[in-house]
């Protein structure tokens, strides 16, 4: 398979088939299709020659930082869910941070992973992104459980309860539901999907086994970045939902 600059912009066809259809059924999603093609390109080019760049230069430096800049980019992405909460962002950022640093320190420590900028930044980057859609399902899960357990909160708080007390069961279901797709996809994988970091190394010219064996890998580290995201913010953000002298916004 090659690519070239004429096949790029043959490949914008398929752009022009999702804004026919949002026309024809008056979606009004041609300014979100455009706009998100847009930023998919000039973002991908970018960060194609940043990596090229930081890949030759070997340095740990660059590398740091480009983690710091997906650490606070998917922080401010997974912080809207929870615009009306103070803090948020600094609570995710710590999240993500502590979930990269254990994920990543396991597989360098282990052997698993060769502490390379080649490795260590596409790796840490599909563990931050999944821990990212984590804390926004948990954040989307935890608005929408606090709104229909409200009465029951309250009345656990005027019977003296704590506010982790209170918030409990709601924290239990939020956490629960913001894990379910990581594991649900676990379950799927390889007869539904063909994963992109397995496909990309078979079109590539790589064994099937050999992409495979680094799949399971990945996934295994989806599971266990998964719950360490989904425990930690919630212990972090729960109190958010209450006032300072314990009563529920």
């Amino acid at each position: 398979m090659t690519y070239t600059p004429a096949s790029m912009w043959l490949a914008a066809g398929f752009v022009l088939i999702a804004l026919f259809l949002s026309l024809w059924q008056k979606l009004g999603m041609e300014r979100n299709i455009l706009i998100g093609t847009i930023r998919c390109t000039v973002q991908l080019l970018a960060i194609g020659y940043v990596l090229q760049f930081v890949f030759h230069s070997d340095n740990p430096l660059f590398v740091v930082l480009i983690l710091a800049m997906m650490i606070s980019v998917a922080s401010w992405n997974a912080s809207r869910r929870g615009r009306s909460l103070s803090g948020i962002f600094w609570r995710i950022f710590v999240c993500l941070a502590v979930t990269e640093t254990i994920t990543m320190g396991l597989l360098v420590v282990l052997g698993l992973v060769s502490p390379t900028p080649q490795y260590l930044i596409p790796m840490s980057g599909m563990v931050i992104g999944s821990s990212m859609i984590v804390c926004g399902l948990f954040l989307n899960m935890m608005n929408r459980e606090i709104q229909t357990a409200r009465g029951e909160i309250e009345a656990l708080l005027c019977l003296g309860a704590t506010t982790r007390q209170a918030v409990h069961g709601v924290l239990k279901r939020a956490v629960k539901a913001s894990m379910i797709p990581t594991y649900d996809s676990m379950k799927t994988i390889g007869l539904v999907q063909l994963p992109g970091m397995m496909t990309g190394m078979i079109i590539a010219g790589a064994s099937p086994i050999e992409a495979v064996r680094y799949q399971i890998l990945i996934m295994l580290t989806f599971s266990s970045a998964a719950a360490i995201s989904a425990v930690l913010i919630s212990a972090l953000c729960y109190r958010l939902w209450f006032t300072r002298d314990g009563m529920l916004r």
